[in-house]
């Protein structure tokens, strides 16, 4: 099996770090810069629960080096994704499927979803089509990310904690390509339970993120203190109601109640989101990804959001002042 990550930050790091420890597969990670050269000259470095693995696996800094693939998993962030996917062609054979670990709606979301707005295209994280031209969506594996990592230096990766990799086809079909590749992931070490309504929880995972990313990137503020204030916290808890209407009105089942879902923010404790890691290193923020394509869905549906427009309008000036956005 051959698998490449592309993006081989803190999240791909992990991943790759742990398959190429198996042994099982045939791992490529294809990154660049001083990550690249220190994965390439001192191999990857893993620290997780108190252990510490160097593996080596395949280390490019282009498509054209790793050659086609059976499985690509893109761990960047989804404003990245239209510029990356014309450099992911080569990585592409006619089996290739490629595994989205990218936070927020995904680009092939509305893809074999029965009803009216069936293989719609999602603007917000699909601007023109680009991504559904060059990464069709017949190609997708949904992945929901659960684990927690950094890059303390160049060819490392510090895993803080999780270990569930959520899969799910489009269709919500136990594949024979979704199942290889659950089996591969819980041989490293990692859980991968395949759901068979993928979007369900890709929602759950976006509520969180659609209210406390904004909202933490226009107070500079850790979850603990946005969680903690009556202020903010009620700002969140509006948000995440709308987004609620939106994601209902599109047959989403939310599996726990909006109080639940804050209570599992405030778990994290003094965290700064990475929308606010983002801001503070002067990077692209995932603003649209994460809320820009809820009011996007909410037009869609006829629901009105007035919470996420204005916290929308604040966040992407706050990007724009820094440059951002």
């Amino acid at each position: 099996m051959r698998i490449c990550i592309f993006g081989a930050g803190a999240i791909g790091g992990l991943m790759a770090a742990k398959l190429a420890a198996k042994g099982d597969a045939e791992v490529t990670v294809i990154a660049r810069g001083p990550h690249l050269a220190a994965m390439q000259s001192k191999g990857l470095t893993l620290r997780s629960e108190g252990q510490e693995i160097t593996v080596y696996p395949r280390c490019v800094g282009t498509a054209e080096e790793a050659g086609p693939q059976d499985y690509v998993v893109v761990t960047l962030k989804a404003h990245s994704l239209p510029g990356a996917a014309k450099q992911m062609q080569p990585l592409l054979g006619p089996e290739t499927a490629v595994v989205s670990a990218v936070n927020g709606i995904p680009w092939w979301y509305f893809h074999k979803l029965p009803g009216p707005h069936e293989d719609r295209r999602v603007e917000s994280v699909d601007p023109g089509g680009v991504v559904s031209v060059l990464l069709p969506p017949e190609r997708a594996i949904g992945c929901i990310v659960y684990p927690a990592a950094e890059v303390p230096e160049p060819g490392v990766i510090e895993h803080t904690y999780g270990d569930r990799f959520t899969l799910g086809e489009p269709s919500g079909e136990r594949t024979p390509r979704i199942a290889a590749l659950s089996e591969a992931l819980i041989a490293a070490g990692f859980k991968a339970p395949v759901r068979p309504k993928i979007r369900d929880e890709i929602w759950v995972k976006l509520w969180g993120n659609l209210a406390f990313n904004p909202i933490s990137s226009l107070t500079t503020q850790t979850l603990d203190v946005l969680t903690g204030d009556e202020g903010t916290r009620g700002i969140a808890r509006a948000m995440m109601l709308e987004a609620q209407e939106v994601g209902t009105k599109l047959g989403v089942r939310f599996g726990i109640d909006v109080d639940k879902r804050i209570a599992g923010a405030a778990e994290v404790g003094a965290h700064k989101t990475s929308m606010l890691q983002d801001l503070e290193r002067g990077r692209p923020m995932e603003i649209d990804a994460l809320l820009g394509v809820v009011v996007e869905l909410a037009e869609l549906v006829g629901v009105e959001v007035p919470t996420c427009r204005t916290v929308l309008a604040l966040v992407r000036a706050r990007g724009r002042a820094a440059g951002c956005y």
